[in-house]
């Protein structure tokens, strides 16, 4: 058999259907045929509604939380529907299926939130919202992050993609909200919020990075998809994902966690961990230089931890 795919026999691309998830299927499409030399006619993306798109009026932290993004794409995986999934890695489970193999993850964009609020509001910062202003999220760690900076805001529920989330808050449901600025970019809304520092708002981990898994008995798709892993990525998101491991967390524990490289290419991992409404938090940061480093920063910040904050984990 062909070891590359061929207009005949393309290699078939699973991605959610929504505008960001399909940018990010052609990023993924582009970096294989740049890598291996292929026609475009050699691959096909085939999109699918994710349960987590569906449900629009709740927490998907009450519902089933990051496997609402996964579970289509995990299904059709194993049945050989598809011979690659593309995720937002920020919405897949830490601890993933034996059957499924992380092959490769492209070039992690920038992994910070950025501010948008309504027209007519002057703020490019948290700190700068008027008192009392409605700030609209799904994300447990947004939520401690803008409560423990402003008490006073008034945190509301704001689910969708990033064209229902902008619309909301055009239509006056929030008066403000945080998008991952990885996102915007890759829609092309260059020019939409401002980026919050990720020493005022940490990221969340996995965030801005692009994960492609396959089945991990398919040889096949395990080398091509090595071909196009950027690996720097690939380790510091590793990291990242590996301090989740670490804490036991679920989706409702607001975590965030950021690794990067610094200047003398050793990778620091900065985390931090919160009571749901941010008044009490553990906070540190390690350079990595062992595959156990992430752990053991969980465990030391659970041992530092309030006791609010350690109930939310359970390693």
């Amino acid at each position: 058999m062909n070891k590359l795919p061929t207009p005949h026999h393309p290699l078939r691309i699973g991605t959610r259907a929504s505008p960001l998830a399909m940018a990010q299927a052609h990023m993924a499409m582009a970096a294989l045929i740049a890598g291996h030399g292929l026609p475009a006619e050699a691959l096909e993306i085939v999109p699918m509604t994710a349960t987590g798109d569906r449900i629009q009026d709740r927490a998907l932290a009450e519902v089933g939380g990051k496997a609402l993004w996964t579970r289509e794409l995990d299904a059709a995986l194993d049945a050989g529907m598809i011979d690659i999934a593309v995720h937002s890695l920020k919405d897949v489970e830490t601890l993933r299926d034996a059957r499924f193999f992380l092959g490769a993850m492209l070039e992690r964009a920038d992994p910070r939130d950025r501010l948008v609020v309504r027209e007519g509001l002057a703020a490019a910062t948290i700190a700068e919202l008027p008192p009392g202003a409605r700030l609209g999220t799904s994300s447990p760690r947004r939520a401690a992050q803008v409560k423990r900076i402003r008490p006073d805001l008034d945190t509301v529920l704001l689910r969708g993609n990033v064209a229902t989330r902008l619309a909301k808050i055009a239509a006056g449901d929030a008066d403000a909200t945080l998008l991952a600025a990885a996102g915007l970019e890759r829609l092309g809304m260059h020019d939409v919020g401002t980026v919050q520092e990720a020493s005022i708002l940490l990221p969340a981990a996995s965030q801005g990075a692009i994960g492609i898994e396959c089945r991990a008995d398919d040889a096949r798709a395990i080398a091509l998809l090595g071909a196009v892993d950027h690996a720097p990525t690939h380790r510091a998101v590793a990291a990242e994902r590996a301090f989740l491991a670490a804490l036991g967390g679920d989706c409702r524990s607001p975590v965030a966690a950021h690794a990067f490289w610094q200047d003398d290419d050793a990778l620091r991992l900065d985390a931090e961990i919160f009571s749901e409404d941010g008044a009490e938090h553990a906070a540190g940061h390690i350079v990595v230089t062992g595959l156990d480093m992430p752990a053991a920063l969980a465990r030391r910040l659970l041992a530092e931890a309030p006791g609010s904050v350690r109930a939310l984990f359970a390693p």
